[in-house]
């Protein structure tokens, strides 16, 4: 992509995507993200990845495996469009978070704000006989220990970044007896920071054995990053909201209510939270992140008070408006791993035009928030099923044996007679 096309907006509202066949979907999306050809070979799929580059990703490759992407289009973060990549097998979630976005955007779109990428190492202490003083010992060398952390990486530390700060953190009765716990607070810019943060708890284990008398164990990154968190709003008039049987009103107190169940019972939250990282997931795999860090993150931040509780918030304002709210951990990256070696990753993120962590971040949680919206909209309205089996009757036709055009049309003969099963599915292909 050339320097023009980089800075050229994007346009979100495609009109008439889902009629369109997957090339032009594929042309259309380049077209609104001014994408070069390349990139539109890439997107395609196919040799994408070559079997040499995936050889060298990962241990004891055999071959390669697949996911379905699509774009989710129509979101307005921050008041900037973008068409956001989406790697994802279920059934209804590209158009459903496409939906919502739509809605928000026409009440101004999602408001969203990350943290300062700080990431944690911790290095586990044993042995200790005064961990009390310990502690005291390793903030007298505070300062020595952070100008260690970062005397390897001058470039992180040319961009701002670097280890600033650390914790220390006592833990009285354990089953190996008392243990102390250092944490290392570093900035790591636009990467995810894994290898980073690993890097500088190794480097200072001897250090923190000199200083604290004790033996270090574990040194190793906590995937509760809690210092870089996104937040991410949406506000709508009960109108935007009302359908042909569902009042403006009614709907928003029944999304209000649906999540007032998640908020008080962990059983309800679970599956509330993986409606919510349905949307989130996708884009992280797609641009080539660690959606297993992301999925723990938010798991942990859930959890945090001691009991596992919604991740989001749906409210009505004073002025009568819907409010819909997110908070999570979100450690992505755009440099190093999957991100740079992955050729659909990067052409994704290109697809995304993010210009830092921090936005991506943004991006994704307003994803979030968007496939939460639509899976409570459809449990407080008709249910959840009547929209997910319209959408999962193309993939029971095409395990009934259907093929080409003919895809459509049995899914169509499913949704209209009620019964979206496979044994219809094949009665339906029977009587042709």
């Amino acid at each position: 992509m050339d320097a023009k096309a980089k800075d050229e907006p994007v346009r979100s509202r495609i009109t008439n995507m889902r009629s369109m066949d997957p090339a032009g979907r594929r042309a259309a999306v380049c077209a609104a993200a001014s994408l070069d050809p390349q990139d539109d070979a890439i997107l395609a799929g196919a040799d994408v990845l070559p079997l040499t580059l995936a050889d060298g990703m990962i241990e004891n490759v055999i071959g390669k495996f697949e996911l379905p992407l699509g774009v989710a289009t129509n979101f307005v973060v921050n008041g900037k469009e973008y068409l956001v990549p989406m790697a994802v097998e279920e059934p209804s979630v590209v158009a459903a978070a496409s939906y919502m976005a739509k809605l928000v955007a026409q009440d101004g779109g999602f408001h969203a704000r990350a943290d300062r990428p700080v990431m944690r190492a911790q290095i586990q202490v044993l042995g200790l006989t005064d961990p009390f003083g310990a502690r005291q010992r390793l903030f007298e060398n505070r300062d020595a220990l952070i100008a260690k952390a970062n005397s390897r990486d001058k470039v992180l530390i040319g961009l701002g970044g670097g280890c600033h700060d650390i914790e220390v953190h006592i833990f009285e009765e354990t089953p190996v007896g008392a243990m102390l716990v250092l944490h290392i607070l570093v900035d790591v810019r636009d990467a995810m920071g894994a290898n980073t943060v690993n890097t500088m708890a190794e480097m200072l284990a001897p250090d923190v054995e000199r200083i604290t008398g004790g033996q270090v164990r574990l040194r190793i990154l906590s995937n509760l990053a809690d210092l870089r968190i996104v937040r991410a709003r949406a506000e709508l008039d009960p109108a935007t909201l009302a359908t042909a049987s569902v009042s403006g009103p009614d709907m928003c107190r029944g999304i209000v209510e649906a999540c007032a169940l998640a908020i008080v019972d962990p059983y309800r939250a679970a599956t509330h939270n993986k409606g919510i990282m349905n949307g989130i997931d996708p884009v992280v795999v797609a641009t080539g992140n660690d959606w297993r860090a992301i999925e723990a993150g938010a798991h942990s931040y859930a959890a945090r008070g001691g009991r596992y509780t919604s991740l989001t918030r749906w409210e009505m304002s004073g002025s009568g408006k819907l409010v819909g709210s997110i908070e999570l951990p979100m450690a992505l990256g755009l440099v190093g791993g999957a991100t740079k070696t992955h050729p659909a990753a990067r052409a994704a993120l290109r697809l995304l035009k993010v210009q830092s962590a921090g936005e991506l971040a943004e991006v994704v949680a307003a994803v979030g928030l968007a496939q939460n919206m639509a899976a409570i909209r459809a449990l407080a309205t008709e249910g959840i099923q009547r929209g997910h089996m319209a959408l999962h009757a193309r993939n029971i036709a095409i395990a009934a044996g259907a093929s080409g055009g003919n895809i459509d049309r049995v899914a169509r003969a499913l949704v209209a007679s009620g019964d979206v099963s496979a044994d219809n599915a094949r009665r339906i292909l029977a009587s042709d």
